[in-house]
C-alpha cells in the first residue's frame, strides 16, 4: 500500500508538472501580449529617433502590438539607458541606442553595467566617419596627414562634438593606430560650431559623420582627407580608406535594438528577426543610407559579442588618451 501510494504520488507529480511549464511557454509565446515601450535616451530629431521610429512602425506591424518610441534624454545618454537596465527582462522595454553606448561605457562610471544588464538584439547599422581638413591644411590625404603631423608634434588640432564623443575616440584612435601622434583636442558643444570653426580655419582637422560634412562637402568649403574605414562606402565622396594611406585603423558609428539582458531567447528572436526584415524595406533603410550607413543585420549573439568589443576598444583607447568625463 505504501508503495502504491507513493507511486501515485510520483506520478501525480510528474503529470502535473508539465502544467505550469506550458503556461511559462504560453506567456512567452503570446508576446508581445501588449504595447512594447521603446526608450531612445536622446532628444527628438535626432539619428537615434529616426532609426527607432520607422523600425517601431515596422515591429508594430509585424508583431501586431503598438510599438512606442519615448525619448528619455540626459546624461550623455545615460539616463534613458539605466532606464532599461532596471526594467524587467521580458521585451517590454526596449533601447534603441548608438556608437555613444559604448563610448559612455569607455569615459564614464554609468548607472549600470552595459555588459551585464543589457544585451544586443538587433544591429541595424555601422557608418564610417569622413576626416576632413581646413582648406590651408598642408596635407591633402590621410597619408600625407600622417607625415605632416609627426613632423610637427602638438602643433595640430581637431574638434569634436565634446569630450568623450565618438569624434574624439576616432581622432585619438587614429593618432594611436599611426605610432603616437600628438594631436591636441579642441572640444565643442556640437558638431556645429566645430564644423563652423574648420570652415573659418579655427581648427585644423575634424573626424565626423556623413550628414555632418554632406554641406562641407557640397560647397568643397573643406579638404576631404580620408574615410576611417576599411572599405569606402557605396555612396559618397571619392576619399582614400586608411588601408589605402598605409595605416591599420577603422572606425565606425552603429544603431541598434538592445534589451535588459535576460529577456527570454524566444523573445529576442522574434524582435532579431523582425527587425532584420525592417532593414531590407521601406523607411528605415532609406533612412539609414541616407545618412551614409549601410543596413548590418546580425544575429543577436553576432551583435552581443560586436557590443563588447566596441566597448572594450574604446576603453583602451580612453585609458591610453585618458580621457575621462566623470
Amino acid at each position: 500500500m505504501t508503495f502504491e501510494i507513493g507511486r501515485r504520488g510520483l506520478l501525480g507529480g510528474a503529470l502535473a508538472a508539465p502544467l505550469v511549464l506550458p503556461a511559462v511557454a504560453r506567456a512567452q509565446a503570446a508576446w508581445p501580449a501588449r504595447s512594447v515601450r521603446i526608450v531612445v535616451p536622446f532628444t527628438p530629431g535626432g539619428s537615434n529617433d529616426a532609426v527607432a521610429r520607422p523600425l517601431a512602425d515596422h515591429l508594430q506591424r509585424r508583431l501586431g502590438q503598438p510599438f512606442v518610441v519615448e525619448n528619455r534624454p540626459g546624461a550623455g545618454s545615460t539616463l534613458g539607458t539605466a532606464e532599461v537596465a532596471r526594467a524587467a527582462p521580458d521585451g517590454y522595454t526596449l533601447l534603441v541606442t548608438s556608437s555613444t553606448f559604448s563610448t559612455s561605457a569607455a569615459t564614464q562610471t554609468t548607472p549600470y553595467d552595459p555588459v551585464a544588464d543589457l544585451e544586443g538584439v538587433a544591429l541595424a547599422a555601422t557608418a564610417p566617419l569622413l576626416v576632413l581638413a581646413t582648406k590651408s591644411f598642408p596635407a591633402n590625404t590621410l597619408a600625407e596627414a600622417i607625415t605632416y603631423i609627426r613632423a610637427n608634434p602638438g602643433k595640430v588640432d581637431y574638434g569634436s562634438a565634446g569630450p568623450g564623443s565618438i569624434n574624439q575616440l576616432s581622432a585619438e584612435l587614429f593618432a594611436q593606430q599611426a605610432g603616437g601622434l600628438q594631436l591636441v583636442h579642441i572640444p565643442y558643444r556640437g558638431m556645429g560650431p566645430a564644423t563652423t570653426d574648420l570652415v573659418a580655419g579655427t581648427i585644423q582637422l575634424l573626424f565626423t559623420t556623413v550628414p555632418s560634412a554632406a554641406g562641407l562637402v557640397r560647397d568643397a568649403s573643406v579638404k576631404i582627407l580620408g574615410w576611417t574605414s576599411e572599405a569606402r562606402p557605396a555612396t559618397g565622396p571619392q576619399a582614400p580608406t586608411p588601408k589605402e594611406s598605409g595605416i591599420d585603423y577603422n572606425a565606425e558609428i552603429w544603431w541598434g535594438l538592445l534589451a535588459r539582458r535576460g529577456t527570454p531567447r524566444d523573445i529576442v528572436e522574434k524582435l532579431n528577426a523582425a527587425a532584420n526584415e525592417a532593414l531590407g524595406e521601406g523607411r528605415l533603410a532609406q533612412y539609414l543610407r541616407s545618412e551614409g550607413a549601410e543596413p548590418s543585420p546580425r544575429t543577436p549573439a553576432e551583435f552581443d559579442s560586436f557590443l563588447k568589443q566596441d566597448i572594450a576598444r574604446w576603453k583602451q583607447v580612453a585609458t591610453t588618451a585618458k580621457i575621462r568625463i566623470d
